[in-house]
């Protein structure tokens, strides 16, 4: 069960009311949070991938938080899952998937909400991976956009391993390729 104040943060905003592949974005926001713990990733994990598309992402534009709320933010969830929950919103989908399948670092991303381009430390670039492949997971059987970013996700179950590539064996279809 999710803290009291983080519910009540995303209900002040209203994001029970935004759509998201076939449910709210808020239901879908919860989801990811409860899906990260139970793959056993830490609480500073889960809370980033509870506010992973807290700034809107390349995708998904329906609902999006000004940046200049960053440090209310931040001191709701901490500073680590805060920047993990910005670079997931900021990256292009493009260049992060271009790492994805490179492999190594050092890992340079566009940065799509400030321009530029975003560094990335080896250990958050891994926590990305983890976070983007759960949020996936949880809502690609709604959306049945199984070819979406399909090699960059495919990449990211290898190389997080077999309890993850298990996870999205079990989600695509595999006579779709």
């Amino acid at each position: 069960m999710p803290r009291q104040d983080l519910v009540d943060f995303f209900r002040a905003l209203d994001t029970s009311g935004v759509s998201h592949t076939g449910g709210t974005y808020m239901g879908h926001c919860f989801a990811v949070y409860r899906d990260m713990q139970a793959w056993g990733y830490e609480e500073e994990l889960a809370l980033a991938g509870l506010f992973h598309s807290i700034y809107g992402t390349e995708l998904f534009q329906r609902f999006k938080l000004d940046l200049d709320r960053r440090d209310e933010v931040r001191a709701l969830i901490g500073e680590r899952a805060e920047r993990l929950a910005y670079l997931n919103c900021a990256v292009r989908y493009e260049s992060f998937d271009a790492e994805v399948l490179r492999g190594t670092p050092p890992y340079s991303m566009e940065n799509r909400l400030e321009g530029g381009r975003i560094e990335v430390a080896a250990e958050d670039f891994e926590d990305l991976l983890r976070m983007q492949l759960v949020d996936r997971l949880e809502q690609v059987p709604r959306s049945e956009k199984y070819e979406f970013r399909r090699p960059a996700f495919e990449a990211m179950a290898r190389r997080l391993g077999p309890k993850a590539q298990a996870a999205f064996d079990a989600v695509y279809p595999t006579a779709v390729s």
